[in-house]
C-alpha cells in the first residue's frame, strides 16, 4: 500500500524541484552534456521485488533526469516550433494535475468542463474565426488535423448520400483530397489514419515561398476536401486561403487549414493581414503549445460545423452521463478519457488578454527579423521571406552546413536543426519562446557566427 504520509511534502519536494529547473535553464547549455546523456543509463535496471522510497524515486528522476534534457523550455531553444510554457501555464498545469480530472463529461467534471469551454469561445475572438464553430482540446496538430477531417469526412460524404459513419468506406464513391506539395507530413498521417490514403491525393503546386499558387491550382469537381496551410514548417509562410476558399466555395469543397503555428498570426492586429480569409474556410487545427505557450500537450481543432464534428466524434453508453444542458467534451474528441488540457490555455488568456497574445506573436516575428539580419550582415544567405517567426540559412555546401550545425548544437549555446528547402540544405531557425529575449538573439548571433566563420575559414 502506497505511504500518503508524506503526500504534502513529497508534492513540495517536486515543485522545488521543477521551480530550481525552470529557473536555472536559461543559464545552462541548452543541449545535455555527454555525461548527463550516458547516466541515463542508471534507468535501466530489474524491476526490484520492494520497490524504493517515493522520495527516492523523486531525487533519481530530478539527479539523472533534469541534467540530461534537452532545455526545450530555454529563452535559446530554436530546433522546433516549441513555446516555453508560461509560469502562469506550467502552474495551472500542476494544480490542474493535483484535482487530476478526466474530461469527458459535463457533468462529472463541471469546473473543467466550463473553463474549456470558455477558452474555446476566447480563442473564436481572438483568432477570427466564426463564433457558431466547435472546438476540441487534444494532443497536438497531428490530433486536430484528424478530429477536423473526420468531420470534413462526414460532411463531403453526406452530401452525396453516404452515411461513412455507418457504412465505412468499403465501396464508398471516390473523394478528391486536394493538399499542397508543401503540406506537413502530420495532414498525410491523418489522411491515412481516416482511410482516405496518404498518396491518393492531388498536388497543388507551390511558388518559392512553399505558397500554394492559386494560378495553377486543380479543378475542382466532385465532392472534395482542401488542405491548406497557414505558416509553412520551413518559411512561415501562409497559402493564399481567401482565394482557395473562394474557388472551393461555389463547387460545395470542404476547406481545412493546418495552421499549427501559423494561425496565431490572426491574433496579432500586425501579422493578421497573414491569414486573410481564413474565416471562410471549413476547419482549422492549431497547438497552444507552440505560439501560446503553454506546456505539452495541446492542440485545438475548431469546426464551422459543429454537427458533423460530433457525428464522427460523439459516444454514447448505458453508464455515460450524456444528457447535459452544455457540451460534453467527449463528443467532440477522439479520446473519452484524457487530462483538462484546456485549462492551460484559460490561464494564459485570462492573464495576458488579447494584447498580451498578440505581443507574444509580434516578439516571435521581430525576434525572427533580428536573426536574419544579423546572419545576413555577416554575410550569410537567408532563403526565405520572414513573414512570420521562421529563418532558414545557409553557410554553404551541404556538407558545410551539416558541419557548422553540429557543432552549433555541441556548442550549446544555442539549438537549431537542419532541414531541406526545395533541394538545398539549410538550419532552420524558429522563434517562438515568449522569453526569447533581443539578448538571447543576440547572444545566440554571435555564437552562430562564430562557429560558420571558423568553418569557413
Amino acid at each position: 500500500m502506497p505511504d500518503k504520509s508524506n503526500t504534502r511534502q513529497l508534492l513540495l519536494d517536486a515543485a522545488q524541484r521543477g521551480a530550481n529547473y525552470r529557473e536555472n535553464i536559461a543559464a545552462r547549455s541548452v543541449a545535455p552534456a555527454a555525461d548527463a546523456l550516458l547516466a541515463v543509463e542508471q534507468f535501466i535496471e530489474p524491476l526490484s521485488a520492494d520497490g524504493c522510497a517515493d522520495s527516492d524515486v523523486l531525487a533519481m528522476l530530478d539527479d539523472i533526469g533534469s541534467p540530461a534534457t534537452m532545455a526545450m523550455a530555454s529563452p535559446r531553444y530554436f530546433g522546433f516550433v516549441i513555446g516555453g510554457a508560461l509560469p502562469v501555464a506550467l502552474a495551472s498545469n500542476w494544480l490542474c494535475a493535483a484535482w487530476d480530472q478526466n474530461v469527458g463529461m459535463h457533468e462529472v467534471t463541471r469546473a473543467t468542463s466550463t473553463l474549456e469551454r470558455v477558452a474555446m469561445d476566447w480563442l473564436l475572438e481572438i483568432l477570427g474565426l466564426p463564433q457558431e464553430s466547435a472546438a476540441a482540446f487534444v494532443t497536438g496538430a497531428t490530433v486536430a488535423n484528424f478530429t477536423a477531417l473526420a468531420a470534413a469526412r462526414n460532411r463531403v460524404f453526406s452530401s452525396i448520400g453516404w452515411n461513412v459513419e455507418a457504412d465505412g468506406l468499403i465501396g464508398a464513391p471516390p473523394i478528391t483530397i486536394i493538399v499542397s506539395e508543401e503540406t506537413h507530413p502530420t495532414v498525410f498521417k491523418s489522411l491515412g489514419m481516416l482511410g482516405f490514403g496518404r498518396n491518393r491525393v492531388v498536388k497543388a503546386a507551390v511558388d518559392g515561398q512553399g505558397r500554394i499558387d492559386i494560378a495553377r491550382f486543380p479543378s475542382i469537381s466532385g465532392p472534395t476536401i482542401i488542405c491548406a496551410q497557414a505558416g509553412n514548417v520551413n518559411t512561415g509562410a501562409f497559402d493564399p486561403i481567401a482565394e482557395i476558399c473562394a474557388l472551393a466555395k461555389p463547387q460545395g469543397a470542404w476547406v481545412h487549414v493546418d495552421g499549427a503555428f501559423g494561425l496565431w498570426a490572426a491574433a496579432s492586429p500586425n501579422r493578421a493581414h497573414l491569414c486573410a480569409g481564413i474565416e471562410a474556410a471549413d476547419s482549422w487545427a492549431t497547438d497552444a503549445h507552440k505560439l501560446l505557450n503553454v506546456p505539452y500537450d495541446c492542440g485545438i481543432a475548431f469546426v464551422r460545423h459543429a454537427a458533423y464534428l460530433k457525428l464522427a466524434m460523439s459516444i454514447e453508453a448505458e453508464y455515460l452521463i450524456t444528457e447535459t444542458e452544455f457540451r460534453n467534451p467527449s463528443d467532440y474528441t477522439p479520446e473519452l478519457s484524457r487530462r483538462a488540457r484546456g485549462v492551460d490555455v484559460w490561464a494564459v488568456l485570462k492573464s495576458l488578454g488579447k494584447n498580451g497574445v498578440a505581443e507574444l506573436v509580434d516578439r516571435s516575428f521581430d525576434n525572427a527579423t533580428r536573426f536574419a539580419a544579423g546572419l545576413q550582415k555577416a554575410g550569410y544567405e537567408i532563403l526565405n521571406e520572414v513573414v512570420f517567426n521562421q529563418v532558414l540559412v545557409t553557410f554553404g555546401d551541404d556538407d558545410v552546413n551539416r558541419r557548422v550545425i553540429d557543432l552549433i548544437q555541441e556548442d550549446g549555446t544555442c539549438w537549431c536543426g537542419i532541414t531541406v528547402w526545395q533541394e538545398k540544405s539549410a538550419m532552420r531557425i524558429s522563434v517562438c519562446n515568449w522569453e526569447t529575449s533581443e539578448e538571447d538573439v543576440d547572444r545566440s548571433l554571435d555564437a552562430i557566427i562564430r562557429i560558420a566563420n571558423q568553418e569557413r575559414a
